[in-house]
Parts: structure tokens; sequence; C-alpha cells
């Protein structure tokens, strides 16, 4: 855990829970893609920087997830690199109290300003087709997150963030993040059809056959649409429908659980509207869910 590999050339990552990326861009610089979960993780990417004797010329932050760019103040801090994050991205690394904002609909509870869903602050650029090395082009994957992107090396070897999740993080989960369901399941079609040398999902180990585990994630998006569709058959509320989930998936409810699980399924449920397939209503001051066929009246 947390040594470099190389799987090209000029491409490696570090291999930990949220793969870190290295891009060498000359003999002795190299990009990243990501920074690690934090500080800690940050130290061990710096370690490797110092061994290889390699400088550090900028970070490219896949998306804004506090741990894809935890480790950005310390290494800014210590290197005085560049950061360059996708779209929306780039304002919730520059100002990461936009997670817990935006996850809890208001301001935040401090128990959700923690270092899982808020990074430190950091620099950040907005990030431009001009603003990449030679050999690095950006991927779009939009769906887990607003803007989020991958990266396609000179070498081919593909960075996939968090568009796919291993069979064993399905498994442990069930439900993963996801902010725009159909975007994300349009996401997957497209990396299911990928061609590379190598691909880097963040959560999973890397591959050179990305076929299998895109098809896995695309399956298990759909179940979970269709749970929560044959739970409305029966009218209820979100907290109502949402309870019901941990239960059907046999979650346990905890704080940060709540709020990114249930983020995800009002997206599902937006999914679901936007396809004629469920509906909600009010009744005695209430907000109620139900598929499209479960009308309720007045």
């Amino acid at each position: 855990m947390y040594e470099l590999v190389q799987v090209a050339e000029n491409s490696f990552y570090m291999d930990c829970p949220t793969k870190v990326g290295f891009y060498k861009i000359s003999s002795n610089e190299v990009v990243l893609i990501d920074s690690g979960s934090d500080k800690d993780a940050a130290k061990k990417v710096k370690k490797i920087l110092d061994g290889q004797g390699w400088n550090l010329k900028a970070i490219y932050n896949t998306h804004s997830h506090a741990d894809h760019i935890g480790g950005n103040q310390y290494l800014q801090n210590q290197t005085k690199c560049k950061i360059y994050s996708p779209g929306i991205e780039q304002a919730f690394t520059a100002h990461p109290i936009l997670e817990p904002t935006m996850l809890y609909g208001g301001h935040a509870l401090k128990e959700l300003h923690n270092k899982f869903l808020m990074a430190k602050e950091s620099s950040a650029e907005y990030l431009t087709k001009e603003k990449l090395p030679e050999g690095l082009e950006i991927l779009n994957l939009p769906g887990h997150c607003y803007d989020m992107v991958g990266f396609r090396t000179k070498d081919d070897v593909i960075f996939l963030a968090d568009c796919l999740s291993s069979e064993e993080t399905i498994e442990k989960y069930q439900i993963g993040f996801v902010y725009d369901v159909q975007a994300y399941i349009d996401t997957l079609y497209m990396v299911k059809n990928l061609d590379a040398k190598c691909f880097i999902p963040s959560h999973a180990p890397e591959t050179n056959e990305i076929v299998a585990l895109a098809q896995l994630n695309i399956d298990k998006t759909l179940h979970v649409a269709e749970v929560i569709k044959d739970l409305l058959k029966e009218p209820m509320t979100f907290e109502e429908l949402l309870s019901k989930i941990f239960e059907r998936f046999e979650l346990t409810m905890t704080l940060p659980q709540r709020f990114l699980i249930g983020a995800t399924v009002k997206s599902y449920l937006t999914y679901l509207k936007n396809k004629s397939q469920v509906d909600y209503c009010f009744k005695d001051n209430k907000m109620l869910w139900h598929s499209s066929v479960n009308a309720i009246a007045g």
C-alpha cells in the first residue's frame, strides 16, 4: 500500500484507497492526477516525489470530493505547484465548505464538517485544455458529480476517477454516490466502449479490460432504480422511502450516510421522474412520492 506502480513508460500511480496518478512530462518533472485523501496521504506522495527526484509542476483534480483533493493544500504549500480543477468542481475545490452545504441542503451541521466530506482549501484554477501538459487529454465523465473528468495519457493509460467501483466496493456499500443518474449511466456506457492499454479507476484495481466492470456498475445502477420504483408502489414521504432503502439493502444509517445516500436517492427520484416512472403530490402538507401508476386522489 502507498507504493509507486508503473503502468507505462511515463504513467504511474500510488496504490492506496484513492489512487493518485503520476505522469512524467520530462526527465525530472511530473504532474499528479488527484492528490490523495488528506495530509498524511500527501506526505506519502511527497516521499515518492523526493525519492524519484521528481519536481511537481501541477495537480490535475478529477473532481472535488475530499478523498481526491485532500492532499492539495499540503502539496501546494510544499512545492508551490499549480492546481487545476474542472468546471463547477473548481469552486468546490477552492471552497470545500460547499460540499457539506450541498449535501445538507442548508447551513450544514458541524458534524458534517469533517475531512471525509470537506477537504482543506487550496488555490485551484479552472481547468481548460490549454492548461494541460503535452500528452495529457481530458476525458469528460459526468454523473458521479457535477463535472468530473478523467485523463488519457500519451502512453495510452486512462485514469477513470470515480466513474467505476469494484465488485467488492459495490457489495460492501450497495449504493454509491451519484449526482446525475442519467449522466452517470451514459458515462458508464461510454467507458464500456473505450480502448486503452490500461485503465486506472480510483477505487478498483488497474485493468486492461473494462467492459465487465462497466457493465457491473450499469447493472447495479439500474437495479437501485428498480428497487425505488418497487418501493414506491406504496406512496410515502422521502424520509420513509430512505428508511426502507436502508432496510432493503441492509445498511446502517449514520449521519454521513444519511446525507450521502439521501442525496443519491433524490437524484434517482429526479431520474425516474424525468422518465415519467415516478411522481409526487402533496397531501396533508406532506410531499409524497409514488410510482406513476399509483396516483393519489386529492
